[in-house]
């Protein structure tokens, strides 16, 4: 059976762009999408996947996204392929032509449901009123072309909740692959690390606030974004605000990431309502605690106490959890590889298995 992927875009390289790679590799499918960046996908280690571009959107937002809806809704690949899988929130418009097919979803769109009045919030008010008109004219369109998606599964519970909220509709929860093989543990070092896009969503200033707050513990952040969308000034300002503890690496190659996993002394997410979240895991791979936020999908991952802590998301109870596991952080390493083998590769490519089948994949609108 010849499989095709369609993803948004490859950019910045995220949890979603590392599980559309994993799929194409061991289902030896191509995958389809809007930008890319071979670079980023390179520094992954994934050279060798086929990828197709259909053509690059523009870099201002809310056009991107038009553009990258229109530019998948309008190709049609239905001959060259048997199945079809989408990832990400404006590849299934392409759902109406090519069937059968199944949606692994990352989330709703959150601009578009839960984080509508968050979005809103952050712009001017005459950006906001564009804001609006988009969401009203795109939304009804997003929902069309959803229709013609024939099963939808993702990528945990809290995301699951979010689809039948807002689609009125089942998704059957996969969590996202790990390749747990890969990591080590050399040692409990002396800083502690976050990776995560530099998106406003994933609240890394809270990190870096309570980071200058302790000059005694170090901080690694590793993780790019996109440079003409909402992230562009949030990242900007990051940037220009570090202080001296707290260092912005970018994108890493896997080697370089791997290499910062198996060193560092802990961990720190604070993405907020975080869909699932993979590094948590690919750290307790590493043997090393997570200090979350008690939020979204890393409540399904982290287990407070035993593989780290949970904490609200500010800079102060940020302090008093680095603070507790900097003290003995090797305690939390049995517990984070016993934890993080559940979340293992072929856990998912075996769910995956017996959903990528036309049977099972039917047409249900």
């Amino acid at each position: 059976m010849k499989i095709a992927i369609f993803h948004d875009y490859f950019g910045a390289i995220g949890g979603g762009e590392k599980l559309v790679l994993m799929l194409a590799k061991y289902f030896n499918a191509d995958v389809i999408t809007t930008d890319l960046n071979m670079e980023s996908v390179k520094k992954m280690g994934y050279s060798d996947i086929h990828i197709i571009s259909l053509g690059k959107t523009p870099k201002v937002p809310p056009l991107k996204q038009i553009s990258a809806s229109f530019q998948f809704a309008s190709c049609d690949f239905s001959k060259e392929y048997d199945f079809f899988i989408f990832s990400g929130n404006w590849a299934y418009f392409a759902a109406k032509k090519h069937k059968p097919n199944l949606y692994y979803c990352h989330t709703p769109t959150r601009a578009f449901y839960d984080l509508y009045e968050t979005f809103i919030s952050r712009q001017p008010i005459w950006i906001s009123i564009f804001f609006r008109i988009w969401v009203r004219l795109h939304r009804p369109v997003s929902e069309y072309y959803l229709s013609h998606v024939c099963k939808i599964v993702t990528n945990s519970k809290n995301t699951s909740a979010r689809i039948k909220k807002y689609f009125h509709r089942d998704a059957e929860v996969i969590y996202p692959p790990v390749e747990t093989s890969k990591f080590t543990c050399k040692e409990y070092g002396d800083f502690w690390l976050s990776v995560n896009r530099l998106y406003p969503e994933k609240r890394v200033e809270i990190q870096i606030e309570a980071f200058k707050k302790m000059p005694e513990e170090k901080l690694v952040i590793v993780g790019g974004y996109s440079k003409g969308d909402h992230a562009k000034s949030y990242a900007k300002n990051i940037l220009d605000n570090l202080p001296e503890n707290v260092k912005v690496l970018g994108e890493v190659s896997e080697t370089e990431l791997l290499d910062l996993y198996s060193r560092c002394r802990g961990f720190i997410c604070t993405a907020m309502d975080e869909d699932f979240g993979m590094t948590p895991v690919e750290a307790m791979a590493s043997g090393k605690p997570v200090v979350a936020v008690n939020e979204g999908g890393f409540k399904e991952t982290v287990i407070d106490g035993k593989t780290g802590m949970f904490v609200e998301a500010d800079a102060q109870n940020i302090i008093r959890a680095v603070k507790n596991i900097s003290k003995n952080p090797s305690n939390y390493g049995n517990e984070c590889f016993k934890r993080a083998a559940l979340f293992d590769l072929s856990n998912f490519v075996n769910a995956m298995k017996n959903n990528v089948t036309p049977e099972n994949c039917f047409y249900e609108r």
